[in-house]
């Protein structure tokens, strides 16, 4: 019997599918500032435009050098949340998109 080993597995195992059109929820991380919610909800807006501002909720870290924002976009596809991924990384201020 020939075994594989957890890398060979790993390969062979794909990443799940995303079905869009899709409600797609957001976290983005980044330094603690007075604008980081407008800043990062108004790139959203650029990428799914109409998004439920409603959804928008923030979060500040325990020692409140971070913060993040949680936003649920209707997701288009790929290049999509590719070009939402890039545009608030290009922020400078944006650690992570999650």
């Amino acid at each position: 019997m020939q075994q594989t080993s957890p890398t060979e597995q790993g390969a062979s195992q794909q990443a799940p599918k995303i079905e869009f059109p899709c409600q797609y929820p957001i976290k983005i991380v980044g330094d603690a500032a007075p604008d980081f919610k407008v800043t990062v909800v108004d790139i959203v807006e650029q990428h799914s435009p109409g998004f439920d501002r409603r959804s928008v909720r923030m979060v500040d870290s325990r020692n409140g050098r971070f913060q993040s924002v949680r936003v649920v976009i209707r997701a288009t596809g790929q290049d999509q949340l590719n070009a939402l991924f890039h545009s608030l990384k290009a922020t400078g201020r944006v650690h992570m998109v999650l």
